[in-house]
This record gives structure tokens, C-alpha cells and sequence, in this order.
């Protein structure tokens, strides 16, 4: 099996439709971390991601009678973009499945390419599902995303590219991970030809079905994936790619979704490349891992694998990113309500910068404030904290807390001392007209809602902050409208940044 992966490879043929790409070096992200690092531009493709490989090398190879059908596929992105442009240039029909979440620039790109487009449920699993209904219904070949062999060894040439065009010494080449199909096939490759190289999969907290199933040897389904980068929310690996990682891949490095925007700022920097936040995934992997390992001198390539994002999403990347590179803090400080007070606490800090302060007034004895400062690393972030609360000022670090982060930064002051049995949640609502409406039709009137705060932020699903007035007797009844609305959510009644600026 190995040895035909490895012919697979060889005789993909892709390059009818896609370009050998370049191993580029990057210079600046070199210096800063002190290793030799090189990007494998995938975004440099005509359909700004690696998808058109392992599309095209499927569809090349299907029978004359059955691309005279057509094919059909289920994508929100960069698959549905590399099966329309394959199909055009095999002059076949293609069906996309889209959940009906997709943005309209992504569903405009896969129509000007010359697909039928079909937007059905609010999830990939829904239109998954759906699209194995038309290609049955249809007899229509069904294009895999993932987990193929042929389009396993159409994304593999990857690998064959990068020992091609680096063939000195090479230690490691970071993969970003969702369902596997890219790192199956390089992996499939390169530990063929130089075993020495490590594979390292980069997977995000949020999203890291490969690295579950890797450790309990089998599939694992995630209830939940996260929906930032989208490229790779995947909630179940392929089995074939699951097969040939537990073989080749030698390690998966999880990341957050705050070291993310910090690669991609990274990679602009260096490059003056926009990538897609699951194109700079391979980079925030790379860091990490390349810190924890003290490694130094070693030669690295990350996959950067595509370029296909919104433009209103660099926003957020944008606040995101100094938090992700640890160069800003954030922090709940309570303060005495004093004339006086907020220039002593200033005196504190020092040399740092601050880059953020909300505040309202509250409480005539004492202050909660939302402060961001510019800091070096981790270890300032903790030495500022302790210094802080040595001076007996109460403090929380926010940095990590996705509700001050998301949220409460937003709403400081925004209190209501008359909302009694308020409840909080984070939920996510699909980026869709009637979303809302259905959540308050489902609600019923029933509870009613103290708090909102909704912030565009580019993506398939819109993150919002829901306060609700739910007496205590009423938790079960309550419970069962959550299971109705059928939204991701999470219970952030106890959190202290709530706690300390908006409850």
C-alpha cells in the first residue's frame, strides 16, 4: 500500500490545472525565531488554495460517460472552488453544496466558475449529507473533500514540490490539519523518500479531531469545531487519512486561535501575504513547536495553503494578533474610586504602554477597570499581574478569556443592578437573515433578554452575547429551548469578566 501511494504520487497529474508553486524564503520570520524558515505558497494557485490538486486528480481519471453526468461535491470554500475549476476545464457539470451560513463572496466565486450552486442547511454536516443524496439520486461521481485516494495523492504532490525544490538538509515541514487529505498525501511522500524529515500536523484548539483520533486510535467526532479557521473545521477525520497519519505524521501541534492572527500577521509582515487564518496555521504551529523544542539553526517549511479570505475578518485578526504574539495583555483591575487613583495605577506601570482602558463609574468605594498593555512575552505578562497585586490592587488576567475578549471589552459599564436571575451565554448564530428571528420564536416570549451584543467578524457564524432572565424554577423548561435553537453555545454565567463589568 505504501509503495502505491507513492506511484499515486508520481503519476498525479495536476499540473493541467494547477501550478508548481514555489518554496519561498522568508527572511524576517527567520531572524525572529531564529531557524530557517521557508513558505510552500499555496496561495499563489488559481483558486488561492492547494484544493485544485486533489479535486482535478480525481475528476482526470473518472470515465468519460461519468463526467458527461457530472459531479457533485459539498464545500463552503476552497473544495467547492477547486472542483468548479476542474470541472470547467474538463467541460463537466458540477453540483456545489454550500450550507446556506456561506458567505456571498465564497458562493459568487464558485458561480463565476461556472457551478450550479445549492445552499442547503446551516452546517457542512447538513450539506454533506445532502450532496451524498444528489450524487445518489443523480448518479452523480461524488468529489471528496479529503478522504479519496486520488485526492489524497493529488494534494501529495506537495511534498514531491518541496524535496524537489529544497533538496539540502531539512528537518521539519509544518501541515495544517482538518480532515488530513494534505498531510496524508505529503506525508505519504516524504517519509518515503527521506524518512528523517518530520511531519508535524497543526491543528486548532477548537478543532483538533485529528489529534483526538490519533491518540485513541480510532475516529473521533467532535460534538463541536471551531468555525475561525473555517478551512479546517473539520468535526471527523477521513479514514484513509486517519490510516496514513498514525504511519507517517510524526507529531500535532495545537494552537490558538490568538496565535493564528499573530501568524498571520507574521507572514504580512514578511512577505506582504494576506493569508486565510487555516493558510497561517502551519506558521503559528511552527513557532510553537519550534520554541518548545529549542530548536535553533533548523531548516523549516511551513505549508501556507491558502488565501481566500474576507476582507471585514482582518479586523478581528487585527486585535487578535498582538494578544496572540503576547505583546499586549489584558487585565480586570480594581482600583480604589478616588480622585487621584487611576494616576498612582498608572505610575505603576511604568515604561509599558497602555493600549486599552474602558471604565465606567459603578461603585463609590471602588473601580473595575478593562486594561490592555504592551508587554514583551508570557513571562512579563505574569511579572506585571504579580506586581499588581502586590501593590494590593485585585487583579484577573483576561488574555486568554474569549467573553472579555469577544465581548466585554465592548460593554464595560454596561450594568443592570433590576436584571434579577440573569443568565449568560456565548452562542453561535449562523451568518444568515432569520437567524435571530428564529432564536426568539423558539424563546417564545417566555424570558425575557437583559443582554445582546453581536460583532461582525467576517466568518459563516456571527458570535453573540445573549443575557436572560430565567428564575431558577425555570432551568428545565429552559434547558429544552436551548436543545430546540439547536445553536453551539456556552454558559458564561461565571465568568469573571461578566462578574466584574456587566453584571
Amino acid at each position: 500500500m505504501a509503495q502505491n501511494y507513492l506511484t499515486r504520487i508520481l503519476n498525479a497529474r495536476v499540473y493541467e490545472i494547477a501550478r508548481e508553486t514555489p518554496l519561498e524564503y522568508a527572511p524576517v520570520l527567520s531572524r525572529r525565531f531564529q531557524n530557517h524558515v521557508w513558505l510552500k505558497r499555496e496561495d499563489l494557485q488559481p483558486v488561492f488554495s492547494f484544493k485544485c490538486r486533489g479535486a482535478y486528480n480525481k475528476m482526470v481519471r473518472l470515465s468519460r460517460a461519468a463526467l458527461k453526468r457530472g459531479v457533485v461535491a459539498s464545500s463552503a470554500g476552497n473544495h467547492a472552488q477547486g472542483v468548479a475549476l476542474a470541472a470547467e476545464r474538463l467541460g463537466a457539470r458540477a453540483t456545489i453544496v454550500m450550507p446556506r451560513t456561506t458567505p456571498q463572496i465564497k458562493i459568487d466565486a464558485v458561480r463565476a466558475l461556472g457551478a450550479a450552486i445549492v445552499l442547503y442547511g446551516d452546517n457542512y454536516d447538513e450539506a454533506y449529507t445532502h450532496a451524498r443524496k444528489l450524487a445518489a439520486r443523480r448518479r452523480l461521481a461524488f468529489v471528496h473533500p479529503y478522504d479519496d485516494p486520488e485526492v489524497i495523492a493529488g494534494q501529495g504532490t506537495i511534498g514531491l514540490e518541496i524535496l524537489k525544490q529544497h533538496s539540502g538538509a531539512l528537518d521539519a515541514i509544518f501541515v495544517p490539519v482538518g480532515g488530513g487529505g494534505l498531510i496524508a498525501g505529503i506525508a505519504a511522500y516524504v517519509k518515503q523518500i527521506r524518512p528523517a524529515v518530520k511531519i508535524i500536523g497543526v491543528e486548532p484548539e477548537d478543532a483538533d479531531a485529528m489529534r483526538r483520533s490519533l491518540e485513541s486510535g480510532r475516529r473521533v467526532k467532535l460534538d463541536h469545531a471551531g468555525i475561525f479557521a473555517d478551512g479546517v473545521a473539520v468535526r471527523q477525520v477521513g479514514r484513509e487519512t486517519l490510516r496514513l497519519c498514525r504511519r507517517w505524521v510524526d507529531r500535532i501541534v495545537i494552537v490558538t486561535n490568538d496565535e493564528i492572527c499573530a501568524a498571520m500577521k507574521d507572514v504580512f509582515e514578511d512577505r506582504r501575504l494576506v493569508l486565510e487564518p487555516a493558510g497561517a496555521l502551519s506558521v503559528a504551529g511552527l513557532k510553537r513547536y519550534a520554541a518548545a523544542a529549542k530548536w535553533r539553526g533548523r531548516n523549516l517549511v511551513a505549508v501556507a495553503s491558502g488565501a481566500n479570505v474576507n476582507f471585514d475578518r482582518l479586523r478581528h485578526v487585527a486585535e487578535r494578533a498582538e494578544i496572540g504574539e503576547r505583546r499586549e495583555a489584558v487585565f480586570a483591575v480594581t482600583i480604589p474610586e478616588r480622585p487621584g487613583a487611576l494616576k498612582r495605577f498608572c505610575a505603576i506601570l511604568g515604561g509599558h504602554n497602555i493600549t486599552e482602558f474602558n471604565y465606567r463609574y459603578a461603585d463609590p468605594r471602588r473601580a473595575h477597570i478593562f486594561v490592555g498593555i504592551q508587554v514583551r512575552d508570557s513571562l512579563e505578562i505574569r511579572r506585571l499581574a504579580r506586581t499588581l497585586t502586590r501593590r494590593g490592587y485585585q487583579t484577573i488576567d483576561m488574555t486568554d478569556n474569549e467573553l472579555a475578549k469577544l465581548h466585554a471589552r465592548y460593554m464595560v459599564g454596561g450594568r443592570a443592578p433590576n436584571a434579577r436571575d440573569e443568565i449568560l451565554y456565548r452562542f453561535e448564530f449562523p451568518e444568515r437573515p432569520g437567524a435571530l428571528m428564529n432564536f426568539l420564536s423558539q424563546m417564545g416570549g417566555r424570558w425575557n433578554i437583559s443582554l445582546f451584543h453581536y460583532r461582525s467578524h467576517g466568518g459563516d457564524f456571527g458570535r453573540v452575547l445573549v443575557g436572560m432572565q430565567v428564575p431558577r424554577g425555570d432551568m428545565r423548561a429552559f434547558g429544552r429551548f436551548l436543545d430546540r435553537v439547536g445553536y453551539e453555545r456556552v454558559e458564561e454565567t461565571r465568568n469573571p469578566a461578566y462578574r466584574l463589568f456587566l453584571s
